[in-house]
């Protein structure tokens, strides 16, 4: 009996200077290119010409003083960039991440419509809830909602998106010139709907886009973005620090998939890595030790103060570690960014930072020393 094949899928976690917090210290980095859209095609091409399935940008609301002081961890607005990058490439996915909490379902399948129209059947969300009091101070609001009401909006915001895509039927569009009919209004339908946060009547003033909808993506890993991303998404992101961690998040998300109905074939689940690349494991080893001198130790107190929950900013570096009681708020004076969507404010149960993902696809998990591991 023959092995079954299976084809390994890469994304690139687009970012304007890489993942690690030193990176835009580096002496090859150009960091007057970090703004430039030539700079992001590049590294968009070079992806696409290495075969990557898909471009990925995460996103967040709001920045900080503290932050922006020490490390580039900034970006662009992705739909925007990537709508732009849609015209620079070819084959490449490219997925945007939007928030549910600060967004309306009309607005958001109408644009990721329009830039799957434009990229010819590329585009992806990456859907997120948001979990910072600083976002939502930027949005008219004193605090985050709660995380199980972000959770419930977002399933309403999806249902309601997924419907508005839906809305104009496959053959919809008649393009008969002659007979003056555009669409066949019977194949266009209206919503009407109306729930606990949405009222949208419909249909779309977009028409049905190549891929009918663009791919979701999730990376819910707190119990109830667990639950949410096993009902809608079709591929999944995580960052499980341990190999028994990785697989256990694995079977456990498939198995809720399996529970709900889903086929858990059709729904991936998506590590991320960190690559330090060299000719030898001693350059590569070396590589890393030379960004980790270009670390901050003050922006690296930041973000494990973020990743804690607990303001560790006024602490000696080398001191010990204070005790604060479990499930406590956290006392930083203002939230600042961690990699790629965490945030100093995040209450107790939000989940934690994700990795990438890729479009309709499975990558194999790697920790730090390049380890693969099956789930």
């Amino acid at each position: 009996m023959g092995t079954k094949q299976r084809r390994l899928h890469l994304n690139l976690f687009l970012t304007a200077a890489g993942h690690h917090e030193g990176a835009w210290r580096h002496p090859d980095t150009d960091v007057t290119q970090l703004l430039e859209f030539d700079h992001f095609v590049r590294l968009a091409r070079k992806a696409e010409e290495a075969k990557f399935d898909s471009l990925f940008m995460a996103d967040r609301y709001s920045a900080s003083k503290q932050a922006v002081a020490y490390g580039a961890m900034f970006g662009l607005e992705p739909l925007t960039l990537l709508t732009a990058l849609a015209v620079a490439t070819k084959r490449i996915g490219l997925i945007a991440t939007l928030s549910t909490s600060f967004n309306e379902p009309f607005n958001v399948a109408r644009r990721f419509a329009s830039i799957d129209h434009l990229s010819k059947g590329r585009a992806g969300w990456n859907i997120i809830t948001s979990g910072t009091d600083a976002e939502a101070q930027n949005f008219s609001y004193d605090q985050i909602p709660e995380h199980k009401d972000r959770y419930e909006r977002a399933k309403e915001f999806v249902e309601v998106t997924t419907r508005l895509w839906d809305s104009w039927e496959d053959e919809a569009l008649v393009l008969d010139q002659e007979a003056g009919v555009y669409a066949d209004s019977e194949r266009v339908h209206e919503l009407n709907h109306r729930g606990r946060h949405f009222a949208v009547r419909g249909p779309l003033n977009v028409p049905r886009s190549p891929q009918g909808r663009p791919v979701l993506v999730q990376a819910g890993s707190s119990e109830d973005g667990r639950g949410f991303a096993a009902e809608v998404a079709e591929a999944i992101f995580t960052a499980q620090q341990t190999l028994a961690d990785a697989q256990a998040f694995y079977s456990d998300v498939k198995s809720r998939v399996a529970r709900i109905g889903r086929n858990p074939e059709h729904v991936k689940i998506l590590p991320g890595i960190c690559p330090i690349i060299g000719e030898s494991e001693a350059e590569a080893k070396e590589k890393e030790a030379m960004l980790h001198e270009l670390t901050n130790p003050k922006y690296s107190l930041l973000q494990l103060s973020n990743r804690v929950g607990f303001d560790l900013t006024s602490y000696p570096l080398d001191g010990p570690c204070p005790t604060c009681r479990r499930g406590s708020e956290p006392r930083s004076p203002e939230p600042y960014p961690a990699h790629y969507g965490a945030g100093a404010q995040r209450k107790p149960d939000a989940p934690r930072a994700a990795a990438p993902a890729c479009r309709r696809t499975r990558a194999p998990h790697r920790c730090r020393h390049g380890q693969t591991g099956r789930r």
